[in-house]
């Protein structure tokens, strides 16, 4: 069995490199017909870099043969999320996939210190990680949903991280807003389950080696390209019917038929079974 995502068109935030890059470039070779990626300086990095490192991912995924349209967009901000769905709109005819990519590490608020206490953390840098990486999947769902709704079938994809690591002091106050947008896939799931829109949240599985945790590639951690078959699975109908659902990409098997590969990256949710009934059937297990 072979996922293919032909007509399909979509939108990852943060994909000018990493994991964002990886999961666009593995989509476009499903025969992906179109995506929008965003991208933005953090507090940082500059303009110049950031649109150098656009064009340079533009001319990567173009070589899957998809149409990309990238965009500089803050996804903390709403205005720049309606601007980012409306250039989605006006490019492609329809919005069949969203992942929410885009993200800012601990060392954002750490500030290049070891110390992890909270009283030495820049409030500054904690707004950002929070308004990019729990904001930010608000704001561009609160734009795209208008479009997505329309559609028979639609797929939104959290990016989020290890269960485990959620709660060390080091990634303070990072692993919280992972934990925050875990809770907000169950939300989403749940309030769209009567429509063809599913949520279901993503983990690489552990640290990837990207410039993510500290801004320089550091040659340690999973690579960023075992995130690309969990991914297109995700994005396909072979999902159909998870919704509320996460999964872990380190953990797909290759050897394994796709189903069983997909259900082998499958984590029961991190917080407790409803004792009310809920449509989410396949989110615990």
């Amino acid at each position: 069995m072979t996922l293919h995502l032909q007509n399909r068109n979509a939108l990852i935030t943060g994909a000018s490199r990493g994991l964002g890059l990886e999961m666009a470039i593995a989509m476009g070779e499903a025969g992906l017909a179109g995506i929008t990626f965003t991208a933005a300086p953090g507090s940082d990095e500059t303009s110049t870099q950031i649109e150098k490192e656009m064009h340079a991912a533009i001319s990567v995924i173009e070589k899957t043969g998809t149409k990309v349209n990238g965009v500089v967009s803050d996804v903390g901000r709403s205005d720049d999320c309606q601007q980012a769905i409306d250039s989605h709109i006006n490019t492609f005819p329809s919005l069949d996939i969203l992942i929410n990519n885009a993200g800012k590490g601990g060392r954002y608020a750490h500030k290049g210190k070891t110390d992890y206490d909270i009283s030495g953390h820049d409030p500054m840098g904690i707004a950002e990680i929070i308004e990019t990486n729990l904001c930010g999947p608000f704001l561009i769902l609160h734009h795209a949903l208008p479009h997505m709704k329309k559609l028979t079938r639609a797929r939104v994809i959290n990016i989020s991280k290890r269960t485990e690591s959620m709660h060390r002091k080091a990634w303070t106050p990072y692993g919280p807003t992972k934990a925050a947008l875990e809770a907000a896939t169950i939300a989403w799931a749940e309030s769209l389950s009567e429509t063809g829109v599913t949520v279901n949240t993503l983990s690489p599985g552990g640290a990837v080696n990207t410039k993510f945790g500290t801004g320089k590639i550091s040659g340690h951690g999973i690579d960023p390209s075992t995130i690309r078959p969990i991914t297109v699975w995700l994005a396909s109908d072979a999902s159909d019917g998870f919704n509320g659902c996460r999964f872990v990409a380190d953990r797909w098997d290759p050897e394994l038929p796709i189903l069983e590969a997909a259900l082998g990256c499958q984590e029961s949710q991190i917080f407790p079974r409803p004792e009310r009934d809920t449509p989410l059937k396949k989110a615990w297990i």
